[in-house]
């Protein structure tokens, strides 16, 4: 066993480790801002270990590329479901307010009221 196939093991055992926490978090998890945050953060990161494994693994195969993209394209687009999710929950008022430290989104909130500014 070469040191690559350490390295490849390692990464994708850690990657799986990652992808399970974050499903028992989206299953344990109480409300949707908390729930989000595991949907996202170790998923993303668990996804992108294993990505960086298999890369390893098929070095030099022409599906390296193909990886590299899957994992663009997860960074780019899963911050932005997150954020979507997030103001939608908190418009919804499907949040617990006793677990927020801080409520910064209240001040947007109050500005994008339909009828705030005049306009209806």
């Amino acid at each position: 066993m070469s040191a690559l196939d350490v390295v490849t093991a390692v990464l994708v055992l850690g990657g799986s480790t990652l992808a399970l926490t974050a499903a028992i978090g989206v299953v344990r998890f109480p409300d949707t801002l908390t729930r989000m945050h595991a949907a996202t953060k170790p998923q993303v990161l668990g996804l992108l270990l294993v990505l960086a494994g298999a890369a390893i693994r098929l070095r030099g195969n022409a599906d390296v590329g193909m990886i590299i993209l899957t994992g663009l394209f997860t960074v780019i687009t899963a911050p932005v479901v997150a954020n979507r999710v997030g103001q939608l929950a908190y418009r919804e008022q499907n949040i617990r307010d006793d677990l927020l430290t801080r409520d910064e989104m209240v001040e947007f909130a109050e500005e994008r009221e339909p009828g705030a500014n005049g306009q209806d």
